[in-house]
């Protein structure tokens, strides 16, 4: 059976270019981003790479562990990270799984027969605490990742946890959110945005981001 939203993220115990890796005890109490590349010493995946080694710095802001995989082994790992830091100007500070048996791939249903029965599809996974699956995007092998549009949406994953909204289309961490159709009484309305709403049609409840009620970054 396909891996869907809200599914369990399987565990597995593998090799990586950081050692062995469990990952639900690696993960911890932090969110992920597990990625798959297609091999590697390929052009895109080096730059994706890159970007998200410079993005450690807003990951840990948002608790978030990033684990990439690609399906050579650890030691052709360890050369491509050589080639990733010196043409991407960065240090490569999280680890990439070597799935040369393809067990995470499989797990993650990360082989596509329609478009390479060998190589892995761009597939990315958010997942949270809890170990559950969150976000699922697939790229195909020619089009590299946005990894600002991954950050926003961890963005609004951890926000709409918190609060009882829900983000609207292209919002932006701090921009107006939507008050869930479920809330209707008005006293916890009041209680949960002091800074009150707009109320465009009935269903749809504009409020300013509750971070900023409460002073949040």
């Amino acid at each position: 059976m396909s891996l869907r939203l809200g599914d369990t993220a399987p565990d597995f115990e593998q090799d990586s270019s950081e050692g062995k890796i469990s990952f639900h005890s690696w993960l911890g109490d932090s969110w992920g981003i597990l990625f798959s590349h297609p091999a590697d010493f390929t052009p895109v995946c080096t730059t994706e790479l890159g970007l998200t080694a410079k993005l450690k710095d807003e990951f840990s802001k948002r608790n978030v562990k990033a684990i990439a995989l690609s399906v050579d082994d650890t030691e052709s790992h360890k050369s491509w990270i050589n080639d990733i830091n010196e043409t991407q100007g960065c240090q490569v500070n999280f680890p990439i799984i070597a799935d040369g048996d393809r067990k995470v791939s499989t797990l993650y249903d990360m082989i596509h027969p329609n478009a390479d029965n060998s190589l892995t599809v761009r597939s990315l996974f958010v997942i949270d605490p809890n170990k559950k699956v969150r976000l699922m995007i697939t790229y195909p092998a020619s089009t590299g990742r946005n990894f600002n549009e991954v950050l926003r949406v961890i963005d609004s994953l951890q926000l709409t946890d918190e609060h009882k909204v829900a983000t609207p289309g292209n919002w932006e961490s701090g921009g107006d959110v939507v008050i869930v159709p479920s809330l209707q009484d008005e006293d916890e309305i009041k209680q949960r945005f002091p800074k009150g709403y707009k109320a465009v049609k009935p269903y749809l409840r504009m409020t300013p981001d509750p971070k900023s009620n409460w002073g949040g970054n």
